[in-house]
């Protein structure tokens, strides 16, 4: 009685910390229903408080150390590695057994993607919240089923007779039985049996990818209507009405490479109910976006657009998209904001291109759809913070960067959009009535505006037109196979930029002047540390195409543009060259897309495609694509900076012989003696991390080439330089070095230079060489990223190390198993592949590789010895049971076809004159088939033909040699297969 007692006033006392002013029991009457911020914070109490859980912030949106994942999607992201036994022993994630937490969580592109359902209905969202508890090795069903039952009947208050759970029904297939002890608790708990249903693998089995920790799962669901009806008949049947608000997963198995699970030597719980879904229940709405997760944000932007009030409504009944636009943009605020806290800013490619994509949607439906003045989507960020702010402090530190940012990519994507429409509206009137829109404009939308497929199909589809999709993917083909340069890509470029010695002439005897690119320097530091690139005016002088020169090019074609004057960088000293577009004077919304630039006899050809006719003549402005630029000149400036590392740590015999700078990352190919040691690279890393922290200014001049050959420690590579020539010094200006005797290039790096640079070392965050190797003897290449692509490599560097030091430890335990051996040298050669493979700095590749190596030598040694062992033992049992035989015919118990084969030798071995066939059943149905036959009873008896023999009485096959044969069968045959054995043997002695 004191227990219950205490049991009462325990929840007492938790109800009165968290006093639900209305709930579902409670019906729609009363003053008000529990906050968001309190349902949470009881979630996160009872779990701490009642039941000894350890409370957990949330990881942050950006997954680290795990480059198949774009965004954290769900709150098991952050354990991982508790659940595939890859924590360090002694790291505190190993320590932990029960924890809780409310987790960010995006899904928006990859496997989980609910971007483009967003706002079409009153559920979707790209961020939600997700409260979870979880159990490492601790408690399992029961308890989770029993608390999860108390805190949403007793604390939450919520009626039983409206929850509904499900439990795995088993599957045949996989000789997996229903989970009918997950149905028993339930049914223990009070739960009707009505309530009680059984569904199949789809439903209520969760696997955490192909392979890996995974298990059966009961989900609890909630019926909106209740009344006492009896809803059964709608759960999972993607009703609006009964949806689904908790999932338990019960992890238990590993699914195994060959697809058969195995149970897991712990078991763990892993729960998650979405935070929107569950206020929405408490706060009696049929909509997550009426609950006061939202409602402030539909406010503020109702406030900030003027336009009418948000009502909720859906599909037809929406005209004018006004309601989806208001989810759009509340949904796509909180996205921006918690990605931005958490270090992920709209960019161009993996989740920051995703983010891109987030924030342009939202901008539209703010601009075209509620008609609200540029500034409202970053105007919604403190009325975010204030909903979410409480339970992520992060969010009040960075609000104004957030502002900043979101205002910065509005303000580009706005002046995008009206290009982009007037140009959509212009080709539509042009165009013939049912005719497609044209592939060539919607790729030059795609590739220079920004503008995502989608957001093209969305704007063509309101007009009732179709794109060129044809087309358009035959563009596409052809840009990605000249990025990744193919030889059709080689010849289709070099038709229309590489000059031939005939248009070259050509050119010169008609006085058409070299192009003048010194425009491509011209770029500054703004007032906040941001890039400012200039625009360019220019004269088209000359096109090219299909190796002509030409005075006109019509629309659709390809061809080289030659212009007067360019700001744009044409690929030479090892940088690609820039993209953008460019535009007529007086026709903003005439795009011509620069795909390449190429340098040719001092003139500068632009590869474009013509979206209208060209011709020379044409003023035209200029644009560079300023995030792949600025990419190039971030990499470029680290080339440098690596170059002057590698021979400070090296020695001044290293010379450079040859390097390429992209936009992703960089390659530096240099003499060496041998390869780089692990400490070395971890010493050219240190080098180039403290120029980087100095922040040293970049110093660029043009001097005379015979001034700057006279510079004491000048790097430069064995190529025609122009004269006067461009000098690169890092740190120390460019007159100190010029100055007669002056050692100071001896010092920094100085180099002679025509690339784009940083105008400061700092921009450049970080460095990671992630690939070293030799090419030829004596000349090795490192390939390194900077900035966000470095501190991913070293967060992912950081987790594969993890991984190794727990094999590592389990290897020592010395497992006497053959299986448990197999599957730590199985999982040391998967986490070798994911080694060589995975981008992390080199160095740390290094000691993980050698670690690895001792460990799978260690690893089939254990192996073979267990294996030898246990033939043995299996050998002498069988000589004793057929003592002095001819031969032996039988079955035995042996894990692999490798043991079986060992066995049948030392039977042979210890008995040599006579003939052993030995069948092995094993679990999955097949027989495994060894035998050896002595050398006394050759070549009348063959071993390959007494395998074959065996193996057809199975269905199977074998094959061998006369002395030694293998093979497998079924096991239905495998009684015949003994007769046959033996009717064999006796017929060939």
């Amino acid at each position: 009685m004191a227990a219950v007692a205490a049991g009462r006033l325990r929840r007492q006392l938790l109800l009165l910390a968290a006093p639900w002013s209305c709930g579902p029991r409670r019906g729609r009457s009363g003053c008000g229903c529990p906050p968001a911020g309190q349902i949470r914070a009881a979630f996160l109490r009872f779990f701490q408080e009642r039941h000894g859980h350890r409370r957990l912030p949330s990881a942050p949106v950006r997954p680290r150390g795990d480059p198949r994942l774009l965004f954290v999607n769900a709150g098991m992201n952050q354990f991982k590695p508790v659940f595939l036994g890859t924590a360090h022993p002694r790291s505190e994630l190993a320590q932990h057994r029960r924890v809780v937490n409310s987790q960010k969580c995006v899904r928006a592109g990859g496997k989980h993607n609910d971007l483009e359902d967003v706002g079409r209905d009153t559920y979707h969202h790209t961020f939600f919240e997700m409260l979870g508890n979880w159990s490492f090795g601790d408690y399992f069903k029961e308890e989770a089923c029993s608390m999860a039952w108390e805190l949403l009947t007793e604390v939450y208050e919520i009626p039983r007779d409206r929850l509904y759970v499900t439990y795995f029904g088993g599957d045949s297939s996989l000789g997996l039985s229903a989970d009918e002890e997950c149905r028993d608790i339930w049914l223990c708990l009070g739960v009707p049996a009505s309530h009680v249903l059984p569904f199949p693998l789809k439903d209520n089995f969760w696997e955490m990818g192909d392979t890996g920790p995974c298990g059966p799962c009961t989900e609890i669901h909630y019926d909106h209507v209740g009344g006492g009806r009896n809803a059964a008949a709608l759960v999972n049947q993607g009703s609006p009405d009964v949806v689904e608000i908790w999932n338990l997963v019960f992890m238990q198995y590993s699914r195994e490479v060959e697809g058969n699970l195995l149970p897991l030597p712990q078991h763990h719980v892993d729960t998650g109910m979405g935070l929107e879904r569950l206020v929405a229940v408490l706060q009696n709405k049929r909509s997550n976006y009426d609950t006061d997760l939202f409602t402030p944000i539909l406010d503020a932007i109702h406030k900030g657009c003027g336009g009418p009030r948000y009502r909720g409504l859906v599909g037809d009944a929406d005209v004018g998209r006004v309601n989806m636009a208001y989810r759009v943009v509340a949904d796509h605020v909180r996205t921006l904001c918690v990605c931005i806290t958490d270090g992920i800013y709209p960019g161009l490619s993996g989740a920051e291109l995703v983010l891109r994509r987030i924030l342009r949607r939202a901008v539209r439906f703010c601009s075209e759809v509620l008609h609200a003045p540029p500034g409202l989507l970053a105007s919604l960020v403190p009325t975010v913070v204030e909903v979410l702010g409480d339970a992520y402090p992060e969010l009040m530190k960075n609000a104004d960067q957030i502002m900043d940012i979101i205002n910065e990519n509005e303000a580009a994507f706005l002046s995008s959009l009206e290009r982009g429409r007037r140009i959509i509206e212009r080709t539509v009137q042009q165009m013939e009535p049912s005719a497609n829109f044209p592939a060539e404009v919607a790729w030059s939308l795609y590739g220079n505006l920004g503008f995502p497929l989608d957001l093209i199909d969305l704007m063509l589809e309101e007009k009732g037109i179709s794109l060129d999709s044809a087309g358009f993917n035959e563009l596409a083909l052809e840009d990605a196979k000249r990025k990744a340069g193919g030889p059709q890509a080689g010849q289709l470029g070099d038709r229309n930029t590489h000059l031939d010695v005939h248009s070259l002439a050509q050119l010169r005897s008609s006085s058409v002047p070299a192009t003048d690119d010194s425009p491509k320097y011209a770029y500054t530091l703004g007032q906040h540390g941001q890039y400012e690139f200039s625009p360019c005016q220019a004269t088209v002088l000359m096109l090219y195409r299909d190796q002509s020169l030409q005075k006109e090019v019509e629309a659709g074609q390809r061809c080289g543009v030659i212009l007067d004057r360019t700001n744009f960088y044409a690929e030479q000293g090892g940088q690609a060259c820039d993209q953008g577009y460019m535009i007529r004077l007086g026709q903003q919304d005439i795009l011509f897309p620069v795909e390449s630039v190429c340098l040719c006899g001092g003139y500068v050809v632009h590869e474009v495609t013509a979206v209208e006719t060209l011709r020379a003549g044409d003023q035209v402005q200029l644009f560079v694509d300023e995030a792949q630029r600025l990419a190039c000149m971030t990499n470029h400036t680290a080339t440098h900076l690596l170059n002057f590392a590698l021979r400070h740590v090296l020695g001044d015999n290293t010379e450079q012989r040859g390097s390429h700078v992209t936009a992703e990352r960089l390659r530096f190919d240099f003499d060496t003696k041998g390869p780089v040691t692990v400490e070395q690279l971890q010493q050219v890393e240190q080098v180039v991390q403290d120029v980087i922290k100095r922040n040293e200014v970049v110093h660029m001049a043009e001097v005379p080439l015979t001034l700057a050959r006279r510079v004491q420690g000048l790097r430069a590579v064995d190529e025609g330089y122009p004269d006067p020539v461009r000098i690169v010094s890092l740190g120390v200006p460019v007159e100190t070095v010029l100055t007669r005797d002056s050692e100071a290039a001896m010092q920094t790096s100085v180099e002679l230079c025509c690339g784009t640079h940083l105008l400061q070392t700092g921009a450049m965050e970080d460095l990671a060489i992630i690939s070293e190797r030799q090419l030829v003897k004596g000349i090795s290449r490192v390939i390194a990223v900077t900035g966000r692509q470095a501190k991913q490599a070293r967060e992912v560097g950081q987790c594969l190390a993890m991984e190794v030091d727990s094999v590592s430890l389990r290897m020592k335990q010395r497992s006497t198993s053959i299986p448990e051996m197999q599957n730590l040298s199985k999982e040391v050669g998967q986490l070798t592949k994911v080694v060589a493979s995975t981008a992390m700095p080199q160095w740390q590749r290094k000691e993980l590789q050698t670690i690895l190596k001792a460990l799978q030598r260690t690893a089939n040694t254990a192996i073979k010895k267990l294996e030898i062992q246990q033939a043995e033992e299996k050998a002498q049992n069988l000589l004793e049971k057929h003592c002095n035989q001819p031969v032996i015919v039988d079955t035995v118990p042996a894990d692999s076809l490798s043991i079986l084969m060992k066995v049948v030798n030392q039977l042979c071995d210890k008995s040599p004159g006579t003939s052993v066939l030995l069948l092995s059943p094993q679990v999955s149905g097949e027989v495994l088939c060894a035998c050896q036959v002595s050398k006394n009873c050759l070549p009348v008896f063959s071993a390959a033909d007494w395998a074959v023999a065996v193996c057809t009485q199975m269905e199977g096959k074998a094959g061998g040699s006369p002395v030694v044969a293998k093979g497998s069968g079924n096991a239905k045959g495998m009684q015949g297969a003994l007769t046959t054995a033996l009717e064999f043997a006796q017929s060939k002695l």
